[in-house]
């Protein structure tokens, strides 16, 4: 199956944007898993940039004026559709309690000078805010009027935009799951599905709290946990007209019922509602509106909301030219799907990339360049892929390492392993200048003899950390331990680290990786969201294997682990240079610089020394001397080798000799 755009997600992001491309004239397909726990579901459909107090000067804008489209943008919805999105320009009511920092008695009336000028917000003392909101509790003194506030009805919104993207043509696909991203010489070739391959001419990622199981993105699942007390009959009419926005705690008021929400847990992806976090929530808003503690509870529900670090979206380039991010929206992707879909339209159809955009790149996440040393940031070691024709554009090109999209600067890894002392290796790491460094995760676990103390002895910040499956001689030991590897990159920070070096060693005499079952553990890893940097023998046909079921590197062995007899297998790496899409990562053997040269040569990407440097009488200045070697060797590829003749050639010339 091929389509023009494919959308990876059918939230309300995925949707909005399937709609606002296919309105412009495109052919857009959806894919829709099961996503009942989605961050839509975790929603109250509050727009509250001004209630929300945005601290981030572009998040806030980028908020206004999303919040500034919604009139529009869901009456084009509601006419394409005949149904009713909920959106009501209703402003939010923030009520505070005296030791949250109200502003007590004073004050009623007053603007808020933090605020737009075109999104005021008014102080209520005590007494205007009970006359204005009859019924809050007692404890509240005061609070903040947002009038331009607004809200939609979340669940409706996504009826909506499912109905709304039928009606005018978007191929929607419920329940297929993107299982891997199919790359090829930087960009997407094609989706591995539970419903077999699906290529077009570009995608979107928009998959919300899942967007980290396809790419090495910084988003992580925060669960939400929500419920709702239906308004007894005899009440006469609504008693909360206004949304209230309160400490750890909303109340919006739909029809016949209000919605408490929500919860914010770091859980990972545990699904359900739990005692604890319903309870919180009951006593929350108890104490903010007193009398719904009589109401009947009507229904319980949770989500997951796309979260990053600082908790803000990833939109726009991504590293794979034809794939384009927009997720990691976390509370505001109700709020942000109607500019979304526009900037994310205007990039993809027109190149047009609102200034906006920048603030929200992918690449903020990304390590900074190191520039320790002048010869250890030569464009040499850092230009991508194979030499093309203008070497010297190549050479003045800074053009990084790039690894499941991912961004280094030095295009040599080291380990820790053989060092007689943790002393020694972090002498050598810093002296190599590498920025990737494996671990075995079976060492650091059982705090193997040279592994006690490694988590600690790193900075972690300043290096990232490949774990490595070594000691496991089948694919499921390789898998379990992988699992246990990504887990132990998150103790140390890296919570975004889904890199793992897979080997699959069963030959405990010539330490031989073992071919099948490298591939059967690699198409699992995939699956589960890996970046697999398979250790392999030279074979060509097993790379090119691996790099189609996804694997982010291939790695072959140069000679076997550990021997120091340096390049045995030159003729197969070349060809595996020769036909990859991927960065080809000389892996095992290397006992000298030259050697180390000789195989950046060829035009491999990368090298990763341990023994080499670890066995030496002096580690640290061999590990920088491999690091130069490295250098040497890429600029020199890059640079091209002279013809070789089966002649003498003299240097000088012959003509304009002096003759007698």
């Amino acid at each position: 199956m091929t389509s023009e755009i494919v959308i990876i997600g059918g939230g309300v992001i995925g949707l909005a944007i399937a709609i606002e491309l296919k309105l412009r004239g495109t052919n857009v397909t959806v894919l829709c898993s099961d996503f009942q726990a989605a961050a839509t579901h975790a929603a109250a459909g509050m727009l509250a940039p001004d209630a929300e107090n945005i601290p981030n000067g572009a998040m806030r804008s980028l908020c206004w004026r999303s919040r500034a489209l919604y009139p529009d943008w869901t009456r084009k919805l509601e006419e394409l559709t005949g149904l009713n999105t909920g959106y009501r320009p209703c402003g939010i009511l923030a009520p505070f309690f005296e030791e949250v920092g109200g502003q007590g008695d004073e004050g009623a009336g007053e603007v808020n000078s933090s605020s737009s000028p075109s999104s005021p917000s008014y102080w209520l003392n005590k007494e205007a805010i009970h006359q204005y909101q009859p019924g809050l509790g007692a404890e509240v003194v005061g609070g903040w009027w947002y009038p331009e506030d607004a809200q939609v009805d979340n669940k409706a919104l996504a009826h909506v935009l499912w109905t709304a993207a039928e009606s005018v043509g978007v191929e929607l696909k419920y329940g297929i799951t993107v299982e891997a991203l199919l790359q090829h010489q930087g960009k997407v070739v094609g989706l591995q599905t539970n419903a077999g391959i699906i290529r077009a001419a570009h995608y979107v990622l928009a998959s919300g709290a899942w967007s980290n199981e396809l790419l090495p993105l910084p988003v992580r699942p925060r669960k939400g946990q929500m419920l709702s007390v239906r308004i007894p009959e005899l009440v006469p009419e609504l008693p909360l007209k206004r949304i209230l926005f309160g400490q750890d705690i909303y109340i919006v008021p739909r029809r016949d019922r209000l919605v408490l929400g929500a919860t914010s847990e770091d859980v990972g992806f545990i699904p359900n509602n739990t005692p604890e976090g319903i309870e919180k929530l009951l006593q929350a808003a108890i104490r903010l509106y007193p009398q719904l503690k009589h109401y009947p509870i009507q229904e319980f529900w949770w989500g997951f909301r796309p979260a990053t670090p600082d908790e803000l979206p990833i939109l726009g380039s991504s590293y794979c030219q034809n794939l384009t991010l927009a997720t990691g929206h976390y509370r505001n992707g109700i709020l942000l799907a109607p500019v979304t879909a526009a900037l994310i339209a205007d990039f993809i159809l027109s190149q047009k990339s609102d200034p906006l955009l920048a603030n929200f790149q992918y690449s903020r996440f990304q390590s900074k360049p190191s520039t320790s040393t002048p010869m250890l940031t030569h464009s040499a070691n850092f230009s991508n892929g194979h030499r093309t024709p203008d070497a010297m554009n190549c050479v003045s090109t800074n053009s990084p390492l790039i690894i499941a999209g991912k961004t280094f600067q030095s295009r040599l890894m080291t380990g820790t392993g053989k060092y007689r002392s943790i002393e020694e290796m972090q002498q050598s790491i810093a002296a190599s200048d590498c920025q990737i460094v494996t671990v075995a995760v079976r060492r650091v676990q059982t705090k193997a003899p040279g592994h006690e103390g490694l988590a600690e002895a790193l900075d972690w910040t300043k290096i990232w950390m490949l774990p490595n499956t070594a000691g496991c001689q089948t694919a499921e030991e390789a898998i379990r331990v992988a699992r246990l590897g990504r887990e132990m990159a998150k103790l140390l920070g890296q919570e975004d680290n889904n890199f793992i070096k897979l080997e699959v060693i069963p030959d405990l005499k010539y330490l031989l990786p073992d071919p099948i079952g490298t591939l059967q553990a690699a198409e699992q890893l995939v699956k589960e969201g890996f970046a697999v940097l398979p250790y392999i023998n030279a074979d060509p046909m097993l790379a090119k294997r691996l790099e189609e079921v996804g694997c982010a590197t291939v790695m072959p062995l140069a000679s076997p682990i550990g021997s120091g007899q340096g390049l045995k297998t030159t003729a197969n790496i070349q060809i595996i240079i020769e036909n990859a899409g991927v960065p080809v990562v000389v892996d095992a053997g290397i006992g000298s610089p030259s050697e180390a040269a000789q195989a950046m040569e060829l035009g491999a990407d990368a090298l990763l020394i341990n023994s080499a440097i670890a066995l030496s009488p002096n580690p640290a200045a061999m590990a920088r001397a491999m690091n130069l070697a490295t250098v040497a060797g890429r600029l020199a590829y890059l640079a091209g080798r002279m013809p070789i003749k089966d002649y003498a050639s003299p240097s000088s010339p012959l003509t304009g000799t002096i003759t007698s």
